[in-house]
């Protein structure tokens, strides 16, 4: 008995170390610091503000605030494009901005939680988001 529940929880364990990589866009590691103060970030300044940051990941950031000291940030590569040949990558709906639309695959996926809509089975890749209450976002995998 005490064998199994060992087993049972190095199961656990392990399998939520692999939750992540089970997504099809590639990982890049990298870590970068943002200033929300900043006039290219400032739409983060309020709740409910997003904005892109590139040059991170494989097709660049988005980042969403969520509350007041909660933000989440995806990248832009859909999990329906395997191979990353969409000319476009995920933006938001004109006319539901928590909703991000991939036009080559005609997928849709929540900016709230990066989960898929419609047209896919794999959610958005997330990126650990860390703020320290005034003004700096770190952002990083």
């Amino acid at each position: 008995m005490k064998r199994a529940f060992l087993l049972l929880i190095t199961s656990l364990v392990f399998s939520g170390c692999f939750k992540n990589q089970q997504n099809p866009v590639p990982n890049f590691p990298f870590d970068v610091v943002i200033d929300i103060n900043l006039p290219s970030y400032n739409s983060l300044a309020g709740v409910g503000g997003w904005c892109y940051v590139e040059g991170y990941g494989s097709r660049g950031l988005i980042v969403y605030r969520r509350s007041i000291d909660e933000f989440v940030a995806f990248d832009r590569h859909s999990p329906s494009d395997l191979e990353g040949s969409c000319f476009l990558p995920l933006f938001p709906d004109n006319e539901n901005f928590l909703i991000l639309k991939d036009t080559c695959n005609n997928s849709t996926f929540s900016l709230y939680d990066g989960s898929p809509i419609s047209n896919a089975d794999i959610g958005l890749r997330q990126y650990q988001t860390l703020y320290d209450g005034f003004s700096t976002l770190r952002i990083r995998n």
